[in-house]
């Protein structure tokens, strides 16, 4: 299920849809305001991070997606948004 959603990320739709289903506002307004400053479409936005997270994530990392996604109710939505956060942190995350 997962795959299916991942491969299905370059129709702005579907991509759209995930971003309306992330239902956290702090998250959606930094991808706003990086894809305004970058000039790109959210949905353009969203696919990239993942497919960036895909090909360059540490094993570590799968692991904690695989916990992650292990204690939600919807585990693709739920990898969908630890993928994004840490592609899009608060501010206050980044180090500098």
């Amino acid at each position: 299920m997962l795959g299916q959603l991942i491969s299905s990320l370059d129709d702005p739709q579907v991509a759209a849809g995930l971003v309306a289903a992330l239902n956290d506002p702090a998250l959606l307004d930094r991808m706003a305001a990086i894809a305004s400053d970058t000039g790109q479409a959210q949905t353009e936005l969203v696919a990239s991070a993942v497919r960036g997270f895909i090909d360059t994530a540490s094993d570590d990392l799968w692991t904690q997606l695989i916990g992650i996604m292990n204690r939600a109710e919807d585990p693709g939505l739920a990898a969908m948004r630890a993928i994004l956060t840490r592609a899009f942190p608060p501010a206050s995350e980044v180090k500098s």
